[in-house]
């Protein structure tokens, strides 16, 4: 046990791979891992070159819905960089720490990072040896949000497509992307979570630094998250009035109405000469 003692991991997760790299090492070939956990089978994929066992299964499911997923098979589909950042990609877009993109599954992130590989390299650039994310890193984050919830988009800012999804297409709130300031605090969590935690997997002892300079924050009820810096909308947003005006704003707008000049919110943009 001298390989693997003491441990510091707090979660049984990542010790399933810390025994799994010791038993690699004593000799074991196939190793199985007993999980129903989508975690351990992002961590076998992310792990497995280092552990480098020949066959690495997890049983996952109980009864008539037990299989047994060939990690090893898994692996062989993604490039080495693919599979270092697996951990990462997985907690972006939703996991047990960090919050999911409403509406936004885990297919539909997968199929935006096929046709958005600069993805890839950016997630690449974040160690555990980091004490902020950089720019580059932030933008293309922000840029895989935007196709995550308009494909076809050309925009690069998630205030900006927000706008244009609630103003155009009269979305819910729910369904269309966070702001950036929450997308900031988002992506530090899953930092967090993915390059502190997960990218430490198989060390024994891992270093990590205060949540709270990663989308936390410690009151009274313990950890939870820092959701955003800014005010909430109820506090700043005494009257919020949009028209749907199609041909021009004319006595019928509901901005004209109330006296408000129109928005961005407006189907015309704000750009309507009539409200002036």
């Amino acid at each position: 046990m001298d390989r693997i003692q003491p441990c510091t991991h707090e979660e049984a997760d990542t010790r399933l791979l810390i025994h799994a790299l010791d038993a690699q090492r004593c000799g074991y070939q196939n190793i199985k891992i007993r999980s129903n956990d989508t975690d351990v089978v992002v961590l076998a994929v992310s792990s497995f070159r280092t552990i480098d066992a020949e066959h690495l299964w997890v049983a996952y499911g109980t009864g008539k819905t037990l299989k047994y997923i060939p990690i090893h098979h898994i692996a062989s589909l993604l490039t080495q960089e693919e599979a270092e950042v697996l951990p990462l990609f997985h907690a972006l877009t939703g996991c047990d720490t960090v919050s999911f993109f409403c509406g936004r599954g885990k297919r539909t992130a997968w199929d935006v990072w096929r046709v958005f590989p600069e993805l890839t390299e950016h997630m690449s650039s974040i160690q555990p040896t980091m004490t902020d994310i950089t720019d580059e890193f932030l933008d293309a984050v922000e840029r895989f949000v935007v196709l995550c919830y308009e494909k076809t988009s050309t925009l690069t800012r998630v205030n900006t497509l927000r706008q244009e999804l609630f103003a155009k297409k009269s979305r819910l709130l729910e369904n269309i992307p966070p702001t950036q300031a929450a997308l900031y605090q988002h992506i530090k969590r899953a930092v967090y979570q993915g390059v502190f935690i997960w990218g430490q997997t198989l060390v024994a002892q891992p270093i990590l630094p205060s949540a709270s300079n990663w989308g936390w924050k410690l009151d009274d009820q313990g950890w939870t998250p820092y959701w955003t810096s800014l005010p909430q909308a109820k506090d700043i947003c005494y009257e919020l009035i949009k028209c749907g005006c199609k041909k021009g704003c004319g006595g019928r707008c509901k901005c004209k109405k109330a006296n408000l000049v129109c928005t961005g919110l407006c189907y015309c943009g704000g750009g309507c000469g009539s409200c002036d």
